[in-house]
């Protein structure tokens, strides 16, 4: 059997160090894939940019935020899949960056929330999930951080999936107790995207 350093499973790509550039790229591929194949509707001038934001929410950034419930996100990650976003958004707007529009004046066009949130909604509402399963569940870990035996190679520690949500929910001044209350949970978690 040959041995890979990376797979793909359930359309995640695994890699054998455990970082998570390649499902990273892949996700954004997978972004650029649906914003292709809709470019007749996305590119047309014709078209509202409210709708086109619409369309944007409702195929675009499921497929690129699929599966980030459980990453460990880096800065780095973050400003990639940002990065790529306002790529898409521009296109749409028919701006360039040499057109000097704020990016927060493309989002309130379009009336796109910035990625960065929306991958913290999930993370929280993936954690929300866990906190309030049945004490008899079946313990699944979502970790990235697992160190293997023997001794700690140099530099500054992976990071792990509990690290980054303890930041998210220092982030919204959240404790772990408020998830038991699935409404107000969603409530507190949701970030809600712009409106004109």
């Amino acid at each position: 059997i040959p041995k890979s350093d990376r797979f793909r499973y359930l359309g995640s790509i695994l890699q054998k160090n455990g970082e998570l550039d390649g499902d990273l790229n892949h996700r954004i591929q997978a972004g650029w894939m649906k914003w292709k194949s809709a470019s007749g509707v996305l590119c047309d001038r014709r078209m509202p940019l409210k709708l086109k934001g619409k369309f944007y929410r409702t195929a675009i950034r499921p497929a690129m935020l699929y599966g980030t419930e459980c990453w460990a996100v880096k800065y780095q990650h973050v400003h990639k899949m940002g990065v790529a976003e306002m790529r898409m958004l521009r296109w749409m707007c028919g701006h360039t960056r040499k057109d000097k529009i704020r990016n927060e004046d493309i989002r309130g066009k379009v009336g796109v929330a910035e990625i960065e949130g929306k991958m913290r909604e999930n993370r929280l509402r993936w954690f929300g999930h866990v906190q309030r399963r049945p004490t008899d569940a079946p313990i699944r870990r979502c970790d990235y951080g697992t160190e293997v035996q023997g001794r700690r190679g140099r530099g500054r520690p992976r990071k792990t999936l509990e690290e980054t949500l303890r930041k998210d929910l220092e982030y919204l001044d959240l404790t772990k107790d408020m998830t038991q209350d699935r409404a107000q949970w969603r409530s507190k978690i949701h970030i809600a995207d712009p409106t004109q």
